[in-house]
Formats: structure tokens, sequence, C-alpha cells
């Protein structure tokens, strides 16, 4: 074969290994290509409404969206392996509230400092910027923020003379009545309806009871665990014996969010726990039968104690790994602004973290619940910030699991492991600070 030949063969050949290329760019219009991993949503249509505007507003840039499980748990085992691989099919991705130390850490989220500075950090909630700085840096921008409720059945209650429980012995003895005397009317109701599966959304509960009982998980200041306390254990036992198959059926072992709310909202339970969100979904006629029916209060607490809420919420982060980052930023700092914020607040009951929305005559007009959640929402409490959080967490859910789903639990031999175990893990975060 003859070079010149030989060149025309390699000539053609390329022209097929560059073929696919060029057909990708025109398949997208020559648009830049951002991709968001966000958790499976409650109301989907905002999403779609959400990302449809952006990109009407954006004709360069266009949204694939891989949409993870709805479990925070899930939703972070997959998308921390997508982060730790480097992934390019990640750009835009949303954080549990807890996540941003890990993830700063690890190095997967870029630092915001100079995209998202102190005047522009100002507007926001106090609470929600902490829980995205970590070591004096910013991870990513606040969305919305949750913060757990205690929703009942008000005509229920004011059916036999009750005012909503400020402890949870008196819950307990009010559901034990109203369900019995429902009952014999022929209404089969249980009590109580709240998040029980193991995932991270049962140690959101389970810290609630905990908190207002006098006890704790992780004490911040000496970082001291304290799950064998005698306080915690009872708020733990409480649950096993008060709340699991008393007043509520076993089968919460297996609830999450969405199952828990279903049975609220069928007018097959007299109180529930919740996030914000729920209010909506409980006073929408095509998704509740108890629409007017619902009341709001702060969760209860234990004789003596005082009540305490999760803190919870999302935010959005930007991948380190992106080799897109201005319209990384672009959809990310859409996806924060009042607009989509506002937007969020009115069609999915998600609280803003736009200080300025709590005034905004809309959304409290769509969301009355929110004027009198402001000051719960300041005061929450955070879940403990280490970057090894999840490992703690998981540990706390399999703990707070085998806990509460057998009346003969050993209760505080299991505590004495999981403590142990929780110790292990602070003292090697404690080994990688002293590498550093």
């Amino acid at each position: 074969m003859d070079i010149s030949r030989f060149k025309i063969i390699l000539i053609f050949l390329s022209l097929f290994i560059i073929l696919p290329i060029g057909c990708t760019k025109k398949e997208t219009g020559g648009k830049t290509i951002l991709h968001f991993v966000t958790w499976k949503p409650n109301v989907p249509g905002v999403w779609d409404e959400i990302i449809n505007t952006f990109e009407q507003e954006h004709p360069d840039i266009k949204i694939v969206r891989e949409i993870g499980p709805h479990s925070s748990t899930a939703f972070h085992d997959m998308l921390t392996q997508k982060l730790k691989n480097k992934s390019k099919d990640v750009d835009v991705f949303l954080m549990d509230v807890i996540w941003p130390p890990e993830f700063a850490s690890a190095g997967w989220a870029m630092r915001l400092d100079k995209l998202f500075p102190e005047k522009e950090r100002r507007k926001f909630l106090e609470s929600t910027i902490l829980a995205n700085t970590y070591k004096g840096h910013i991870y990513g921008i606040p969305l919305f923020i949750d913060s757990g409720l205690l929703y009942y059945r008000k005509d229920l209650l004011q059916k036999y003379g009750y005012a909503p429980p400020e402890t949870w012995p008196e819950l307990v003895k009010i559901a034990e009545h109203i369900t019995k005397e429902e009952t014999r009317q022929g209404n089969t109701i249980y009590g109580y309806s709240g998040q029980f599966k193991q995932y991270e959304g049962l140690v959101c509960d389970m810290m609630e009871f905990i908190l207002s009982n006098g006890g704790f998980i992780l004490d911040p200041d000496t970082g001291k665990v304290g799950l064998t306390d005698n306080r915690t254990l009872e708020a733990i036992a409480f649950v096993r014996d008060q709340i699991i198959g008393r007043i509520a059926p076993r089968g919460v072992l297996t609830y999450q969010e969405p199952e828990s709310l279903a049975l609220f909202t069928q007018g097959k339970a007299v109180f529930h726990r919740n996030w914000p969100y729920a209010w909506k979904i409980s006073n929408d006629p095509a998704k509740s039968k108890i629409v007017g029916r619902v009341g709001i209060a702060r969760l209860p607490h234990f004789p003596g104690g005082r009540s305490f809420s999760t803190l919870g919420g999302w935010q959005v982060g930007i991948s380190a790994y992106t080799d897109k980052r201005d319209a990384a930023w672009t959809f990310a700092k859409y996806l924060s602004s009042e607009r989509v914020q506002k937007l969020i607040a009115l069609k999915a009951g998600k609280a803003p973290t736009r200080k300025k929305l709590y005034s905004d005559p809309d959304i409290l007009n769509a969301n009355p619940q929110f004027e009198y959640m402001k000051d719960v929402f300041l005061t929450s409490y955070p879940r403990p910030r280490t970057p090894l959080y999840p490992s703690i967490s998981n540990i706390l859910q399999r703990f707070f699991s085998r806990a509460i789903s057998n009346p003969t639990t050993p209760l505080k031999n299991y505590a004495i492991e999981a403590e142990k175990e929780i110790e292990r893990v602070l003292s090697l975060q404690l080994e990688l600070e002293n590498s550093k």
C-alpha cells in the first residue's frame, strides 16, 4: 500500500471516529449540558416548572435531571458514589442539611466564597448559612428549611374537649381516649403516625424525643456520647412501649415521610409528626380527606423538659469536579432565588430560607403556619456537625431501629454497643484532623 493511499484511509477512519461527537452536539443544539442530581420530590410538578422556566430563560443551557431515591440515606449513597468517582454526570446537586461538612472535607463540593459573598448570605436565615459553612468556607446555598411539627386533627380534639398536648404522656392519653371512642362509633383510627423506618428520618424523630427529656446524643461542647444517659434511655423506652404498637400501628416501623403522611391524610391518625411541607398536602382536596380539619403545634416534651425540633432542609451544591462552573453557578443561583423559593413555598409547602419571604403576603396566605414557625426555624436543633456524621448516623439508625422494634429489647446493652461504635468514629475523626 502506497503512502498516499494509507493517508486517505486514515482520514476516512478519523471521520467515523469524530462523527458521533459531532452528532451529539447537533442533537443538543450546541447547548451546555448540566447534570442535576436530585431526590424524588413529593410534588414533582413544581420541579418540572422550575426546570422548564430556567431552560426558557437560558436557551444555551440544557438541564439533564437524574432523580434518585426519596430517602435521604439512599440518595446520599447514590450521590457520594458519583462524587467519589469524580463523575462528570454530576454538576449541580441537592444536599441534606447534614452533608456540607462531609462534602467539604472530602473535596466534593465547590467552595462558593467568592460567588456567594457575605452580603448575599445575610439575606438567609442564620441557621441555614451555618449549616453550609465548614471551617470558615461556604459550600452550599440554602434552598428550603425544615423543622419537625406536630400535626393533629383539630376537629377530633375539639369534639372531645382537648387542647393540643404539651407533653408526650399527655399526647398518649388523648390519643388513647379519642381512638377508643371513635372505634366504638365505627371509625377505626390510630393515635399517632411518624417516621420510624431505619433511615435518617428515624434519627430526626428520635432526637426530638430524647432532647425533650433532657437527654442528648452528642454533646457539642464536650464531645461526650449520651446514648447510655438515663434520660436518653427513658425517652427511647417511651417510644418503644408507649408509641410503637400502642397508639401507632406497628407498621410505622416501615414508614418514611410519604407513608406516615398518607395514614394521616386518609383520616386514620389523630396526631402526626412531619415537616412543613405536609401542611400543603394535608389541605389539598385531591390528596387529603381531612382538608380544613388540620391543626399544627410545637412538638411535645416530657414533664420538666422543653420542646425540641430537628433542623432539616436542603441546599444546592456544585460539584468540585464540574467543568461547567459558570453554567452550574447560574443554575444554582436561580434555584435559590426569591422567585423559585416562593414557587416552592406556594406549590410544595416548603419553608423558604430567605428572610424577606416571611413577610410575603402570598406565601403567608397559602402557608399561615410559616409566620408561626419562623421562630421555631431559628431555634431548631442541628444534628452533630461532623464530616463523619453519615457513619454516626448509620450507627444511630441501626441502634434506634433495634431499640424500638421489640418490647423485650436489652436497651442498655444496645446503647453501650452503639456508644462505643460512635466513640471509635469520633476518635478516627480526631486522628484525621491531627494528621492534616
